[in-house]
């Protein structure tokens, strides 16, 4: 597995190592002992999975506190772009985000860490989409930040009326109306 930091250095996109031949593939999707030395300890405890159209875009989500969660992402089938957002205070990346492509075809995923928004949108006719979580879901401390946020400026590679939302992502604050629970 290969390790890339980005901007953000926290935010970090893994690579593994795939084997193919004309029967298909095989690769390592995690590694615990290599994920512990190259990112750090996390005790992931489920694993969720979505399907969903071109256009589709979950996000910006986040649980605050004490239910924050750490999330490994990856896009099994498809194309999508995958988006992480520094919300911890006192962070010289507050307010800023990484965005990579992950696909079916590229193999990567994405660590995101506790403190930071995640969303993504569907670039493909259809993406399933993977990802281990180190904290259950608490409905009660679930929120999020409208992804078309003006100071975010986070360019989704997508037209707007293509992008489809739920309702509850409609609905969605603004970051400057959002105050950080998240200490860096």
């Amino acid at each position: 597995m290969n390790f890339i930091k980005t901007e953000i250095p926290e935010v970090v996109i893994i690579e593994p190592k795939v084997f193919g031949d004309k029967r298909g593939y095989f690769l390592e999707s995690f590694n615990k002992k290599a994920f512990e030395e190259n990112i750090h300890t996390v005790d992931f405890i489920q694993d969720n999975e979505s399907k969903s159209t071109k256009g589709v875009l979950r996000g910006l989500h986040f649980q605050k506190p004490p239910y924050e969660q750490a999330k490994l992402v990856r896009c099994v089938e498809g194309k999508v772009l995958d988006v992480a957002v520094d919300l911890r205070l006192g962070s010289p990346t507050y307010g800023k985000h990484v965005a990579v492509e992950l696909s079916g075809e590229n193999k990567r995923q994405l660590f995101v860490p506790r403190g930071f928004a995640h969303g993504f949108v569907v670039l493909s006719d259809e993406a399933v989409f993977s990802y281990k979580v180190d904290n259950s879901y608490a409905p009660d401390y679930d929120s999020g930040i409208i992804w078309n946020d003006l100071d975010l400026k986070i360019n989704w590679n997508i037209d707007i009326e293509d992008v489809k939302l739920s309702d509850k992502d409609k609905k969605l604050i603004s970051f400057k109306e959002f105050v950080s629970p998240f200490k860096y």
